[in-house]
């Protein structure tokens, strides 16, 4: 909550098992956010995990990431759109079961992020995630993310614990 109220950004990472209270953090953090006439974003992995978050979505339908994602993808939002404006405004983005996301799909984001901030100020490029406040949430004792035709190796190095985030 400080981060939020202070603007100045950060990115956490709740690492908890299931059944230890994510989803009431989740809850609680939005309702406070936006009692304060604030926006607080949920998001999700899944599409079942989005249903228990209040106003929750699926990550990629809100960020717009491309299905087929590399090294140099970023998402499908432009600057001046209402996407970018409703991001600009956003004082924190909650994003559930992100331990079963491809690390690529958060650097998409990143680039996005970045690009869409420094329209604010300039300082924002270089900030993770343009200086947005962003919490992110998962067990990497449940279900991995799938890399087709990977091995144990390839699994695991693309997960976010490898990501230069």
């Amino acid at each position: 909550m400080t981060t939020v109220n202070s603007d100045v950004g950060n990115f956490f990472f709740l690492y908890g098992y299931d059944g230890t209270g994510k989803t009431y953090l989740w809850k609680l953090l939005s309702t406070g956010i936006r009692a304060k006439v604030m926006i607080a974003l949920n998001v999700a992995s899944s599409g079942i995990a989005s249903l228990l978050l209040p106003g929750g979505k699926t990550a990629h339908s809100t960020f717009y990431i491309p299905l087929a994602i590399n090294d140099e993808s970023t998402c499908n939002i432009n600057q001046g759109s209402l996407r970018a404006i409703l991001l600009m405004e956003i004082k924190l983005i909650i994003w559930d079961e992100a331990s079963v996301m491809n690390k690529l799909c958060f650097q998409a984001f990143d680039r996005t992020l970045r690009d869409i901030m420094r329209a604010r100020n300039e300082e924002n490029a270089d900030k993770p995630f343009g200086g947005k406040a962003i919490v992110l949430g998962g067990d990497f004792r449940q279900i991995l993310l799938v890399v087709r035709k990977g091995s144990r190796y390839d699994i695991v190095n693309s997960s976010i614990n490898y990501s230069n985030l």
